[in-house]
């Protein structure tokens, strides 16, 4: 496979890791980790996603010692991508593991490194427009630090994985917002009904109807879509429906005339 084919694969596969919308972090991830030695002459690699929020870091490696050593390393919080927000990604030339710089950075990662046989590192920033979303890091020895023109592909690598990623988040974000206005859209709609049914029923306003619903699931300690839900399919408590049970807007209009006719007639 000729390096050009192999790099079209690559953004092929990222692009596809968020296929419909479905954001897979652990896939893209490994994408970009994977496919980043051969591609940028290194002789590992390792993506450290820290899109901050909510969300956990999560980091992979194009080998298992390389991904044991970055997850080790988001305890330590030690390594080029793992300061918040991707702070020490500014390591985008090849950087020297037993230098004094690394050593003293990080104390426990770069002997880890070095143990495993690399002995120099460089950063990538995964770059959205607003924020660092962590880094792509390239590991290598001393005669395979990755050329200039190596680390301009890794950028456009890494800019691209940031934005596939960023963009999939956006797309679930938009769809958790539609459900949760969906979800609030219905059980408005199931409320309003529920009015009916009680204002009909016990000749109350729509105002006096909703106070009763609302006045039951409080004093019963339920969902008030729950308590509203029931009486709309026929089965909630028979006090909210009765005609003969008062409302809060006050007796059902003719029982007192109801009552006085009664009287008259003893």
């Amino acid at each position: 496979m000729t390096p050009q084919q192999q790099l079209a694969d690559v953004f092929v596969a990222l692009a596809g890791s968020s296929q419909e919308g479905a954001l897979d972090v652990p896939g893209t991830l490994a994408v970009l980790a994977d496919g980043s030695p051969s591609l940028l002459g290194a002789t590992a690699a390792s993506v450290v996603y820290v899109p901050g929020g909510a969300d956990r870091p999560q980091a992979t490696g194009s080998d298992p010692d390389v991904t044991r050593l970055e997850r080790e390393a988001l305890s330590w919080r030690e390594g080029p991508g793992h300061s918040p927000q991707g702070a020490d990604a500014h390591f985008a030339a090849a950087t020297p593991l037993d230098g004094p710089a690394a050593r003293q950075r990080w104390p426990r990662y770069a002997p880890a490194a070095l143990a495993l046989g690399h002995t120099h590192v460089v950063a990538v920033p995964l770059r959205v427009p607003t924020r660092t979303l962590g880094a792509l890091v390239l590991f290598s020895g001393r005669r395979d630090v990755p050329s200039p023109a190596a680390l301009t592909l890794g950028r456009s690598l890494a800019d691209f994985t940031a934005v596939t990623l960023q963009r999939a988040r956006e797309a679930e974000d938009g769809r958790t917002l539609t459900g949760q206005l969906e979800r609030a859209l219905t059980s408005r709609v199931i409320i309003e009904q529920a009015k009916g049914v009680i204002a009909t029923r016990r000749s109350l306003t729509m105002e006096g109807a909703f106070e009763a619903l609302r006045s039951h699931a409080r004093s019963h300690r339920r969902p008030l879509h729950d308590v509203a839900r029931e009486v709309v399919e026929g089965h909630g408590d028979p006090g909210l429906t009765d005609p003969a049970v008062r409302g809060s807007s006050g007796p059902v209009p003719g029982a007192a005339a109801g009552r006085e006719r009664h009287g008259s007639g003893t």
